[in-house]
Order: C-alpha cells, then structure tokens, then sequence
C-alpha cells in the first residue's frame, strides 16, 4: 500500500488483515456506507424486552402443565399403577361427564348449585360492603362494629353448621346462610382495609378543593377503596364455592353436592371427580369475569403485569 492510498483512504485490500479482522455485522456495515457517503449515522430501533415477540404462546405455555398431568394420569391407570376403584381414569371420567351431560343430571345440579352460590353471594356481599363502610368511614362505626366482626371472623365458619340447622332447618336457608357468611368476612376485611389505606394526602387536597364530605367519600375514598373491593370479590366468589361443598353436604336433595354424596355411597370416583372439575370451572369462569370487572373499573390505575 503507498503513502497517497493510506492518505487518500483508499488502500487495497489486505487479505491477512482480513483475515485477523472480526467480520462486521450487517448492520454496522450499513451504517459505515451510509456514513461514507454523508448521509449521517443510521440509528437502529430500540425494542423494549416487553414488546418482543415470543416464539411460544403464551396460552401454550400455560398449557404445557395441565396436558403433562393428565398425560401421565392415563398412563398410570392404562399400566395399572393407580386402580379405577382409587381413582377413575381420565377417559372414564370424560365417559361419565358425557353421560350426565346427555341425560340432563349435570345441567340441573349446576343449576340449582349456581342458584344456591348467586344468593349467597348476594346477601353475604351486601352485609359486608356495609359493615365495612360503616366502620371504615366512621371512628364511631369502627368502635361499634369492627371488634365485633373481628371476634366472629376468628370462628371457623364450617363449624357452626350445626347452629344454622338447629336455627334453619335442613332445607335451603343453611346452606345459603353458610355460603352468606364466608363471603360477608372477606369482603369486609378487603373493603375496611382499602378504605383505611387510602392516601391522607388525597383526602387533605379534596378538602382544600372544597369538597363536602359526602364528596369526599365519592370521589376520593371509594374510588381508592376499589382495588381492595376486587381483591375481596375475589376471595368471597372462591369461599362462595367452598361453602357450597359444605352446605351442600347437608340433606341436599339436588345439586353437585347432592351427586358427590351418592357417588361416595357407591364408591365412583369418576362421579366424583367430574363435581370437582365442574366446581374448579365455575370456580376459573368467575374469577375471569372478576378480572374482567377489575380491568373496566381499574383502567386509571397501571399495574405491572410481568416480562
């Protein structure tokens, strides 16, 4: 190479240099030509960690631990390590839940259980959200209420069924009345504790904005109270369908209560697990319509939802 190429900038090829030479990339590459003839550097587009595409879906994924279960269920029952009077098979469970299905006996026990779960639900939020107004936005409601429902809380509410059918009866107000009363505390812990941890300094802007108290509760407490409110539907909607197993337990002439207690008479598993399959679905459709909720009245608050 001469000194008037080294200076000019045009020097020749050197193979051994470029041979020791790391080779460029594609991109630094361009960017090189694109600066050589003065068009300026060329940036490259910076893409978040959370904006890049995954190879896998997500639903996939999520996918992977189910199917691997139940895989590994049938091959266990098809090789004879787990027996069917232990537990039924995977295919004789889908066998049955057809059966059911097409005769009509799992259609009306999820109904009547629906029923049994939606007025429950009703009755046992209502108390809740009221209770725990009352105490959350008065020091005097507080002083009224709280130390009692706390005391009543610490009670296990499965073990006072014998209470609720000497009061009741056997009939349908137990186990309404059952599922009223674990809804009722998680809603009120939920909703009492997002009321007392709304931000002080929002209360005291409210204030000097000149709004009464009753526009303070409305537009300040109660809006900062919702998270919690979410989270408490969705613990009560999961204590709702775990009292249901219970009250159900109780001289039921119907639901899937009533058809686990006569598949336990005549030991079938698969009867069995079909009631606790549709009992984890209607478990997993309520909590999506909760989420669901939460998305619409929660759209002011940003959440971090994961990588």
């Amino acid at each position: 190479m001469s000194l008037d190429q080294a200076v000019a900038g045009h020097a020749p090829p050197d193979s051994a240099a470029d041979a020791a030479r790391p080779s460029l990339s594609k991109g630094v590459k361009a960017r090189a030509e694109s600066a050589s003839r003065g068009g300026g550097p060329v940036l490259d587009r910076v893409v978040p960690v959370s904006g890049r595409r995954r190879s896998v879906p997500r639903w996939l994924r999520r996918a992977v631990g189910p199917v691997a279960l139940l895989v590994l269920w049938q091959v266990l029952s098809a090789s004879g390590a787990l027996e069917e009077d232990i537990l039924a098979s995977p295919g004789t469970i889908a066998a049955t839940a057809g059966d059911l299905l097409s005769d009509g006996t799992l259609p009306s026990a999820m109904l009547v259980s629906l029923q049994r779960v939606a007025v429950g639900l009703v009755l046992g939020g209502v108390t809740g959200v009221v209770l725990a107004l009352a105490s959350g936005l008065s020091r005097l409601g507080e002083d009224l209420v709280d130390a009692t429902v706390q005391m009543l809380r610490s009670i296990p509410w499965v073990g006072v069924i014998p209470l609720f059918i000497i009061w009741l009866g056997i009939g349908e107000a137990p186990k309404i009345a059952l599922i009223s009363l674990g809804v009722a505390f998680h809603l009120y812990l939920n909703v009492y504790a997002g009321i007392r941890g709304v931000d002080a300094q929002l209360v005291e802007a409210g204030t000097s904005l000149g709004l009464s108290r009753w526009g303070l509760i409305r537009h300040v407490v109660l809006p900062g109270a919702l998270p919690g409110a979410m989270t408490g539907l969705r613990y009560s909607l999961a204590t709702a369908w775990l009292a249901l197993v219970f009250g159900e337990q109780v001289n039921a002439d119907d639901g899937l209560g009533f058809l686990m207690n006569q598949a336990r008479e005549f030991f079938r598993t698969d009867v069995i697990v079909v009631c606790l399959v549709v009992y984890a679905i209607l478990g997993l459709i309520a909590d999506f319509l909760v989420r669901t909720l939460e998305r619409l009245l929660l759209q002011w608050r940003p959440t971090f939802t994961g990588q």
